[in-house]
């Protein structure tokens, strides 16, 4: 199993958008058939040092997050959005 987690920081990062683009990252359940889990969070802290929404998803092997990566709908939904509203990103993939 692989965790891929991707950490963003948005251009206006009000409550609003945030959640906004939380929804946007929640819509892939469902629509993306390669996940095996995903969870979405809003930060509440604010710190200097904090990301305003994290997306964590669950895959099967490299080639089902391959598969994620070229998924039409995360290409045409979430990456056109989340690409529009991010300030920057962060990214991380790892075995389970």
């Amino acid at each position: 199993m692989i965790k891929h987690i991707v950490c963003f920081k948005l251009k206006n990062n009000t409550p609003a958008e945030c959640e906004k683009a939380a929804e946007v990252l929640r819509s892939m359940e469902g629509k993306v058939p390669m996940l095996r889990g995903i969870e979405v969070g809003v930060d509440f802290l604010h710190s200097e040092r904090s990301y305003d929404v994290v997306l964590s998803v669950l895959l099967d092997d490299e080639k089902a997050l391959n598969d994620y990566q070229n998924d039409p709908y995360h290409v045409s939904v979430v990456k056109t959005h989340m690409h529009a509203v991010r300030e920057c990103s962060v990214a991380i993939d790892y075995y389970l």
